[in-house]
């Protein structure tokens, strides 16, 4: 196959490269409520199972709505659904925040709250889904089937970055108070859609003579191994990041100082921790990854075993620093496990076919913070460290399987 074929919507690189900001965005409004709503919560009266009940309702009915909203981009138009999506996303996490605040404030208490709550991120499930399956699309019309799965590949991977950076951001926005990050997100959100909006071109209707690539079944059995791979490993991480920040907050008592709050104080150390893990998941990503383009069924069970390494050290270790130095080592093996776990699932279809594996890879992470979260804060509940040890666990598993079943497999070229 030679790359000769003409994209069906090209798109610029700046086109490409704000869709992938979108992208990121996207990640950074979703995961910050891991670092500032999950301990807020807990101190507006909710127990931790109701937290973790709320966000994991939400990603249910997010994950149910990509496919529908998939179909709407593809009759209204893939501009039109990414610009709203985004702004939906930053005006529903406002609502969100508004909610928090009056639980916070003592306004609404008990089962109101919980509702109050669930009833707001109700409809960030059904509006803000549309973003990722209408990107995927454009970005599939941009290329061509030789520059497809690297096109769809980026997209992932600004998720991923933008899925650490927005609890990171956390550590620079909390010591303002400790709602303020979400505030950082919403604003992030609403200004990347309006910036789409003038960036990406007009929306224009498909010629029914066009050519997409068909679809994969999740049946289909050169890719439903990967694709289980990655829910099971996302859902593992969905246990860590709704109940770090509870054990952080957990393990050192923070306690009120004149500057700051207790709340403050907390939100600042997990989006700390976040940020050891961003820093270091970027720093192998573009330092190793990229350049050096290492063999995916090699690394992938390395990556694996650091971040079993990094939780087990996490619990082990009580200092501070020796918690940031564990999600180091954690992102570096996240750093060099998820990208060859997608890359070991594109690589397994024929390289025509690699474009719609990677969209279809793409359903993994949001399919495994369904359950991820739930699991992670009933296991808290039973014990403080369960969650990193059940997690490190399910990593050693998956470590064992990528050393002896994923690196004896033949790849396409």
């Amino acid at each position: 196959m030679t790359d000769t074929e003409t994209p069906l919507r090209p798109l610029t690189r700046l086109q490409q490269a704000m869709i992938a900001l979108a992208m990121m965005a996207m990640g950074a409004g979703m995961t910050i409520n891991f670092v500032v709503v999950a301990p807020l919560a807990r101190q507006a009266g909710l127990a931790p199972i109701e937290v973790a009940g709320i966000l994991t309702f939400s990603s249910a009915i997010y994950a149910f709505m990509i496919p529908v909203w998939g179909r709407i981009a593809d009759r209204i138009g893939r501009k039109r659904v990414m610009v709203f999506s985004l702004v939906a996303m930053g005006l529903l996490n406002m609502a969100f925040l508004f909610a928090l605040s009056a639980a916070l404030a003592g306004i609404v208490t008990g089962l109101a709250a919980f509702f109050l709550l669930a009833f707001t991120r109700l409809w960030f499930g059904l509006l803000a889904p549309g973003l990722q399956p209408a990107s995927m699309a454009a970005m599939t019309d941009a290329t061509t089937p030789l520059t497809r799965a690297g096109g769809l590949g980026m997209l992932g991977a600004s998720m991923s970055v933008g899925s650490i950076l927005g609890p990171a951001g956390a550590a620079i926005l909390a010591p303002f108070g400790a709602l303020v990050p979400l505030w950082g997100t919403i604003i992030l959100n609403i200004v990347v859609g309006i910036i789409l909006a003038f960036v990406l071109p007009r929306t224009r209707n498909t010629p029914r003579a066009s050519h997409r690539p068909t679809p994969l079944s999740v049946k289909d059995s050169r890719v439903a191994p990967h694709l289980i791979f990655l829910f099971i490993y996302f859902m593992a991480i969905g246990m860590i990041q709704q109940t770090i920040g509870w054990f952080i907050e957990d393990r050192y008592n923070f306690v009120d100082t004149a500057a700051h709050t207790a709340s403050e104080i907390a939100v600042r150390h997990t989006g700390i921790i976040f940020s050891c893990l961003a820093a270091a998941m970027i720093v192998v990503q573009f330092g190793y990854i990229v350049p050096r383009r290492p063999d995916p069924r090699k690394i992938l069970p390395i990556g694996l075993g650091l971040v079993a390494v990094g939780y087990i050290c996490a619990d082990t270790f009580q200092p501070f620093w020796a918690m940031c130095l564990s999600f180091l080592i954690a992102g570096v093996g996240g750093a060099l496990a998820v990208p060859s776990a997608n890359a070991l699932g594109s690589l397994s279809v024929e390289r025509h076919e690699q474009g719609s594996a990677a969209a279809l890879l793409a359903a993994a992470p949001p399919a495994g913070f369904v359950f991820g979260p739930l699991i992670g804060a009933g296991l808290y509940s039973i014990a403080t460290p369960l969650t990193l040890y059940a997690s490190a666990g399910v990593m050693a598993m998956l470590c064992i399987y990528a050393f002896l079943v994923t690196s004896k497999k033949t790849l396409t070229p």
